[in-house]
Formats: structure tokens, sequence, C-alpha cells
């Protein structure tokens, strides 16, 4: 049996336990946003929690992350409720971090927080996409560019909608990453799954189709009868194996010039499952035969540096599958690459706080 340990300083007060343990000492004070980012609440890369669309403004905030803790609309693998707590959690690094890709320190260039998650509850489908819009078009209202941390993909349609709304009277195009066209008519008489998103921006009027580049499709749907009606609203897509024949640099380079043909600005989705499972296995519908996550992360850049982007989000990260947290921290990479991408522009002279 052990004994208790005695009062080396010989007091019974307990500064004289700190004293002679060496607990007195004028230790540094590290701030918050340096600690270690498994200490204290978890916020994306420990940047300052800010909620109040009053305090965004006044902030004059560049860029704010905004959870979507949704997966009610899954046809598979369900998970992705959890996505956004575990894309901020893939973090290791603290501080001001420094770009090495772009040579930029992204947080010293631009003003960016976590501004929370959309008010979500489980089994209410049409609250919580109602609640992900409010959300988003309050943020996107203050000013700041909103990146969505989903969330299953039918995030999507709530989300572009509160940035087309925002961003009236001009239009917005998207830029969708994703092994599937997620324009479906609907689900088992479901509209709102996460297949159908773009279909529903689409026939809602938000989006047109003629705005929208996909790149990465691949696999065994849609259907002919569903790629017709693609082809008929003027949706550009580049297969995988168009990828595969001419590489993702070419296919990158068309898709930019695509998506800056017509509309006013662009609103970027990336489901994770672009990227070949091997590299992110943690995704609700996993479709062999993808873009490894360099390429994807590499185009990020090149799209945002090109594009005034409006929004971004990035979806269908499912924690549980995610045996290894790679696919959470190609998520986390995601984001900050468009944050990176963004302060480069900002460093050069471009405004990225919209004055509203």
């Amino acid at each position: 049996m052990s004994e208790r340990p005695t009062n080396p300083a010989g007091d019974a007060g307990s500064a004289g336990y700190a004293r002679g343990n060496g607990w007195d000492a004028d230790f540094e004070v590290y701030p918050d946003f340096d600690l270690p980012p498994y200490v204290g609440p978890s916020t994306f890369a420990n940047l300052p929690w800010v909620t109040d669309p009053a305090e965004l403004r006044a902030r004059k905030v560049d860029v704010a992350i905004v959870g979507a803790p949704f997966d009610d609309m899954v046809t598979h693998r369900s998970g992705a409720r959890f996505g956004p707590r575990a894309i901020r959690e893939a973090q290791y690094s603290v501080g001001s971090l420094n770009s090495l890709q772009l040579g930029v320190e992204p947080f010293e260039v631009l003003t960016v927080v976590d501004a929370g998650d959309a008010n979500i509850v489980p089994a209410q489908p049409t609250r919580a996409h109602a609640m992900i819009y409010r959300k988003v078009l309050e943020v996107a209202r203050t000013g700041a560019i909103p990146i969505v941390l989903g969330g299953d993909h039918s995030i999507t349609w709530p989300s572009a909608t509160a940035i087309a709304e925002a961003r009236r009277p001009g239009s917005i195009g998207i830029v969708h990453f994703d092994a599937h066209a997620d324009t479906a008519p609907d689900s088992w008489g479901q509209l709102a799954g996460h297949g159908s998103p773009m279909r529903r921006l689409i026939e809602s009027g938000a989006v047109r189709g003629r705005n929208f580049v996909q790149v990465g499709l691949r696999g065994y749907w849609p259907s002919p009868v569903v790629l017709g009606w693609m082809k008929e609203q003027g949706l550009r897509c580049h297969f995988m194996t168009e990828i595969e024949s001419r590489g993702a640099e070419a296919v990158i380079a068309d898709a930019i010039a695509e998506a800056l043909d017509g509309p006013d600005s662009i609103y970027l989705s990336l489901d994770i499952d672009v990227v070949d499972p091997g590299l992110a296995p943690g995704t609700g519908t996993p479709e062999p035969g993808g873009m490894l996550s360099r390429e994807v992360l590499r185009a990020i850049r090149q799209i945002v540096g090109a594009v005034d982007l409006a929004g971004m989000d990035i979806v269908e990260v499912s924690p549980p599958y995610d045996w290894a947290e790679s696919t959470a921290m190609i998520a986390n990479r995601a984001a900050l690459e468009a944050i990176s991408a963004l302060a480069v522009k900002r460093r050069d002279g471009a405004t990225i706080h919209r004055e509203g």
C-alpha cells in the first residue's frame, strides 16, 4: 500500500504543495488559439466561436464555418450527422497556419470564425433543411462566405438556395465534385433525399441547369433517362473516365472556364466520395475508382483562386466508417485550401468580405 504524499514544503496549505512540486513557477499561459486542438471547445482550427450575426457583421468576418449535422436523408450508410464535429477535430496544427502550397498565412490575412451549427434535431427533415437555409442565409447576409460542413448531400439544397437568395439579383453557378450526379427525380417517393439536391435546385429556379459543372462522376448511376434530363437542362459533366484519359489538370481547367460562363459567383459543393474510397473510406456511398486527394485539394485551390466564391459545402463525411480519420482529414484540408486561396486573393487586392 502506497503512502500518502507528504508536503515537502512543510506547511499545510496548498501553496506549500505547489512550491514543493515546482508548480508555483511563472509559467507562460498560451492564448486559446495557440493551444493544441484537443484542448478546449472543438472549433474549426481553434478559431473563435461566433454565432451572433451582429458580431459577425461588426467583425467584418470574411469566412465563417457553419455546421449542418444532418443525415436523415441518406439512402445507404448513415453517420454524416457526426461529420461537422469530426472535420473540426481532424487537425493537429494550431495557431497562425502557413500554407506551403500557396505561401500564405490565411488567418493573418483573413478574418475567419466558426459560426456554429444550424439548429437541427433528428427525424424532422423539413425543419432541418429550414434551419440550414436560415443559418446559411443569416451568415451570408453579414458579408461572410459560409463554408458549410455536412451532413449528407441533401443539405446542399437549402444551403445553396440561401446563397442564391443572398446574392440576388446576381446569379450563382455550382461546381459539384461527386461520384454521383445527385439529380434523381426522387428516392422511393422522397423528394428531399441526398440523391436529389441538384435536381431540386434546378427545378426550384435557385440555380440554372446550364450553370452546373459536375466533376468526378463514375459508377453505375444515373440511368440513361436521368442523364437525358441533365443534358436537356444544360448540365456539363466530367466523368472519371475523362480525368483518367486527359488528367485532372486539364479537366479542372475546363471546369473553371465552364463555371465562369454565365454566373456572377460560384458555390462549390464537395462530396467527399469523389475521392477514391481507398483514401476516404468514411463516406455514405463509397464508389471505387475516384480522384486522389491531392487532385481534389489542388482543384479547390485552382477554382477558388479563379472565381468569385459565394459559398461552399463539404458533405458525406461519415465518421463511423472513417477508421483512420483520413476522410475527415481530407475534408478539413479541403476547407483550409479554400480559405488559403481566398487569402491569396485578399493579399493581392481582391475584396472578400461583402458589404451588405
